[in-house]
């Protein structure tokens, strides 16, 4: 019955999506140069090597010259200059309520008040003709997206809970938490990154060790990363700040505010990570008081589909690196 449970439980994990970063943000700059001159700046992640299929779109006045464009670190850069009047109307981003994707929108004009926002497949157009308030402040609704969504980061943190003892789950939590804050300040203030397709082959090699460790603790074998889990967690931890610092690299920090918008990118990180840890125990506390599941059983089975999805996303991206 175990190893038939396995066998589908690894089908299952293997056709779940290797890209586990599918919601990386889309990003559009727009700055008026002149009075009614603006150069636009779009950028959008390339999944598979296939471009989504979204398009800025302006107030029909709006006139393009100069477009050209380019792929760097899996995003596609498009540049163009633009004449028009961007005091009203709208701006959307077409094709963005057939993704998972947001798209960061930001508008620097000349007299008019700065805008703002994030663009999701709920909420498709920019006022232009109304204040977004501070910009710095959606970089916390960033931060708390990016890791909710943030699949291969969220099986980690899940990797961690699994492995540690009740005694020790603050201060593993917490040695991870201070690696990616300053790995992410070093990558976002100091320009210090590493390549991208690395860090998310050892991200996902981070989880499969997760959950082949998780392995030996149900089985009552002790190891090094069971003695010292805070040790395993800091150590992953600044690789896994380079992963968090890619996706804030794609949209930037605003001028001026660098430092504020760091930090509440990194706190909306936080908070969304404390919320997927407390709806965790909260699951495991219902699930063993009043549905009476068996503790172990329910172990082993969530390490293995950890150990299964982190070895399929490595494989994965190791072949995706080789072919491309």
């Amino acid at each position: 019955m175990r190893r038939a449970l396995l066998a589908f439980l690894a089908l299952v994990c293997a056709a779940l999506p290797a890209s586990a970063h599918e919601v990386r943000p889309a990003y559009l700059e727009v700055t008026e140069t002149d009075p009614g001159q603006f150069a636009v700046t779009w950028k959008q992640p390339v999944l598979d090597g296939r471009r989504l299929k979204l398009d800025p779109v302006f107030p029909d006045d709006c006139t393009r010259s100069h477009e050209r464009s380019e792929v760097a670190a899996g995003t596609l850069i498009q540049r163009w200059d633009m004449e028009c009047d961007l005091s009203t109307g709208h701006i959307e981003i077409a094709g963005l309520e057939r993704t998972l994707t947001d798209a960061f929108v930001r508008v620097n004009r000349l007299t008019s008040d700065d805008l703002s926002t994030v663009l999701r497949p709920r909420a498709l157009q920019l006022d232009l003709s109304t204040p977004t308030g501070a910009p710095t402040a959606t970089y916390f609704r960033i931060g708390v997206e990016h890791i909710i969504f943030g699949y291969d980061h969220l099986l980690f943190v899940l990797g961690l809970i699994l492995l540690v003892r009740p005694r020790q789950l603050l201060p593993t939590v917490t040695a991870f938490t201070v690696a990616h804050s300053i790995t992410l300040a070093a990558a976002a203030l100091g320009g210090i990154t590493l390549p991208g397709p690395p860090v998310e082959i050892t991200i996902a090699m981070s989880i499969a060790l997760l959950g082949a460790e998780a392995i030996y603790r149900v089985r009552g074998h002790e190891t090094l990363s069971q003695r010292k889990p805070w040790l395993i967690a800091f150590g992953f931890g600044l690789i896994h700040g380079f992963g968090f610092a890619g996706a804030l690299s794609e949209i930037g920090l605003p001028k001026g505010a660098e430092v504020l918008a760091l930090l509440l990118f990194n706190v909306g990180v936080e908070a969304g990570q404390v919320l997927f840890v407390g709806a965790v125990l909260l699951a495991v506390f219902l699930a063993t008081r009043f549905a009476r599941m068996p503790h172990a059983p329910a172990r082993f089975v969530a390490a293995y589909c950890i150990g299964i999805v982190g070895s399929y996303w490595a494989i994965e991206r190791i072949v995706g690196v080789l072919t491309a």
